[in-house]
């Protein structure tokens, strides 16, 4: 049995928040993959609201790291 290591929940550096962002996108691509019509369009409303979601906790932390990376040593 294989286990994989834990996720950190809060990414760490500048290049970990780019790499989420682009999960975040690949998830909502994913969720809306093969669907049609009313499927469609329930799942994209569900599926939008969440990756504005993760967007905007992502952009928080973007903006933490960056005030943190100005602060002198």
């Amino acid at each position: 049995m294989t286990t994989a290591a834990p996720r950190r929940d809060v990414p760490a550096t500048l290049e970990e928040v780019a790499e989420r962002t682009q999960e975040a996108w690949g998830t909502y691509r994913e969720t809306l993959r093969d669907l049609t019509g009313r499927d469609y369009d329930d799942a994209e409303h569900r599926a939008w609201e969440v990756l504005q979601r993760e967007l905007r906790e992502l952009e928080g932390r973007r903006s933490e790291l960056e005030a943190t990376s100005l602060l002198p040593p």
